[in-house]
């Protein structure tokens, strides 16, 4: 076994079929790597809530990153530390969803928030994390383009037709940087699994940043190996060719 102590997993094309299902082969090599003394973790664009029955699914009880870094769980239930928008900013961001007819959803700690039920009373909630989907690229870029100018936000997408806005420097490498201070590894130790464009940073910050063969070419592009497709255990194949050779 190699110096890799931690594997940071995004979910969606990730870890998950497009089922959203954890393949038998990819649980089984979970718990190897666990029985190993790998800690693994899940490092996801997910708020917490749609997170943990997957958290339970395998039976983790180690920290774990969520909604591209705004919150970090020391365990389940355990937060570590969260990073707020703020309501001016929430209000803003909606207005351009209005403005251009896109959809658009909003995580905030007691839930998610979108066209169907969003709150007249923003200031009531704590928000995480601020998202728009559209298929339609003109309308794509310039929200992006808006969002940009205003120099506050860590702008993502977890794909290619969303894009996904944090506070500024939050990402999901800020979470990993954060969970190896509680674990007391350093990145160089950490192997990060994703296939969009909020799992850039902790590919780049890990010590192996591993693209998924389903993955952005933006992200195969950065990274420092291509694995095989979601629907074909990459996971598995990573720990047992990777982590646990």
């Amino acid at each position: 076994m190699g110096n890799y102590k931690l594997l940071a997993l995004d979910m969606d094309g990730t870890l998950l079929t497009e089922a959203k299902e954890i393949s038998e082969p990819n649980k089984e090599a979970i718990h190897t790597a666990i029985e190993a003394g790998v800690t693994v973790i899940f490092s996801t664009g997910r708020g917490v809530q749609s997170a943990l029955p997957y958290v339970e699914e395998l039976g983790l009880e180690s920290p774990m990153v969520a909604v591209n870094g705004s919150e970090v769980w020391e365990a389940p239930g355990k937060l570590h530390q969260r990073t707020l928008l703020s309501a001016d900013l929430v209000e803003k961001l909606h207005g351009i969803a209005i403005d251009l007819d896109s959809w658009w959803w909003a995580y905030a700690v007691d839930g998610v928030f979108n066209r169907d039920n969003w709150p007249d009373d923003l200031e009531s909630h704590q928000w995480l994390k601020f998202g728009y989907y559209t298929e339609n690229e003109p309308k794509l870029k310039k929200i992006r383009q808006t969002a940009e100018s205003w120099g506050v936000f860590e702008i993502t997408n977890s794909h290619p037709c969303n894009i996904e806005l944090n506070p500024l420097g939050i990402s999901k490498a800020s979470g990993l940087e954060a969970v190896c201070k509680l674990l007391g590894i350093t990145m160089s130790q950490v192997v990060a699994m994703g296939d969009s464009e909020n799992d850039i940073t902790m590919l780049q910050a890990a010590g192996l940043g591993v693209a998924m063969g389903n993955a952005q070419e933006r992200v195969k592009g950065i990274a420092d190996m291509t694995t095989v497709t979601n629907e074909e255990h990459a996971v598995a194949k990573i720990i047992h060719e990777v982590i646990l050779k």
